[in-house]
């Protein structure tokens, strides 16, 4: 026989954990299906830390972190767990960087408090920077760390808390859209539901193929590298800000850093930058030597004191939509299948909203978020 649920969610990592949270809390009867081991190191929700923050650039992102943070608190507190460490983030910059201007202009539409600072008044507060004097930057104080592989595993173990079926090692086969239903097909077996949840990041594209969407995602093996300090006690929570460089180095595209965390070693990456490949599985996951070698020319420069031993390299993918937008909507014809991928390197923040909106969607039919800027159709 073949086992029935409500809702089946295909990938356990960022969303579809946290779409199986909101899912179950709401007594729905909800099977995950990821291909791997839960909390594997293959896509883009494993790891220590990620950033959460409200400076955006544009103010629809600012809005729906708003509604966000009261939700990964939530999270925090019924998990009895720390899953945020609030930090302050800095984004640094010269006066005519695009960028730059255009965060603070869409923070002062969001009505969204922040500081702003010239290099030396940077350079007083924390001195663990080394920077030109033209350089200016803006500080908001909201900005933190969610721990990501807790916030995922935190999410799942609620879920099963509430009924849902956890299956690891378990990838589909194949996807079977009926009229008022689904069926996939396991190896492990095959299973109906009412609703089907497609959150399976990098393995979207190829998924969504399967069931007649093509969208334009392409997938960026990102490079993280995470450094011993010289000074590892001024590289902590609540003395080092989290950075963002809004200028180009040849390290890559908008170099970033994350304070120490559970001892990881002070995280120092770049947003973007590598080459993109259509299918996961060309994704090449060796790390680039010449890379570090370009990264530590970028600190030395500028946090000369945070150049020391390289304690952990690895990759981690973003899928990428052709604007860096989410797609958040409803198969084209198939109104009880729903979609969530391209988060583009910044979407962990969000996930948790994110598995709300799709819960809401599929219990509901309808969200109180504007999401009308991650629609399938604009591609």
């Amino acid at each position: 026989m073949i086992q029935s649920f409500d809702t089946i969610v295909i990938g356990g990592g960022g969303v579809g954990s946290a779409v199986a949270y909101y899912l179950a809390q709401s007594r729905q009867r909800v099977l995950v299906l990821e291909q791997f081991d839960l909390n594997h190191k293959k896509g883009s929700s494993y790891g220590y830390s990620r950033v959460i923050r409200y400076a955006y650039d544009n103010p629809i992102y600012i809005d729906l972190m708003r509604s966000a943070y009261p939700l990964w608190f939530a999270l925090q507190e019924e998990a009895q767990q720390t899953l945020l460490i609030k930090t302050g983030q800095l984004d640094l910059g010269f006066p005519n960087t695009v960028s730059i201007t255009q965060l603070g202009q869409s923070m002062d539409r969001a009505n969204l408090s922040y500081e702003r600072l010239t290099a030396r008044e940077i350079q007083h507060r924390f001195p663990q920077f080394q920077l030109p004097e033209t350089i200016e930057g803006f500080y908001q104080s909201e900005t933190g760390i969610l721990k990501a592989s807790q916030c995922v595993l935190s999410h799942l173990k609620l879920a099963q808390k509430y009924g849902a079926i956890i299956q690891e090692n378990t990838p589909v086969n194949a996807i079977k859209i009926q009229s008022n239903g689904v069926e996939i097909q396991t190896n492990q077996g095959t299973y109906g539901a009412d609703k089907l949840m497609i959150t399976a990041g990098s393995w979207s594209k190829q998924i969504l193929e399967q069931i007649g969407v093509n969208l334009p995602l392409k997938i960026m093996p990102c490079q993280l590298a995470f450094f011993a300090p010289k000074t590892p006690e001024d590289f902590q929570p609540g003395k080092f800000p989290i950075f963002l460089a809004h200028w180009m180095e040849k390290c890559g595209e908008f170099p970033y850093g994350i304070p120490i965390c559970d001892n990881s070693g002070l995280k120092i990456s770049t947003f973007y930058g590598w080459e993109t490949v259509e299918n996961v599985k060309d994704v090449d996951y060796t790390p680039s030597e010449s890379w570090i070698e370009n990264l530590r020319e970028f600190i030395d420069l500028y946090l000369p004191h945070a150049n020391g031993k390289l304690v952990e390299t690895r990759r981690c993918l973003y899928t990428m939509t052709p604007d860096k937008h989410f797609i958040i909507d409803v198969h084209p014809l198939y109104d009880h299948v729903f979609i969530a991928a391209g988060f583009s390197g910044h979407g962990f923040k969000f996930t948790t909203l994110v598995g709300k909106i799709l819960a809401d969607l599929a219990i509901k039919g309808t969200t109180d978020h504007d999401i009308n800027l991650f629609k399938l159709s604009r591609f």
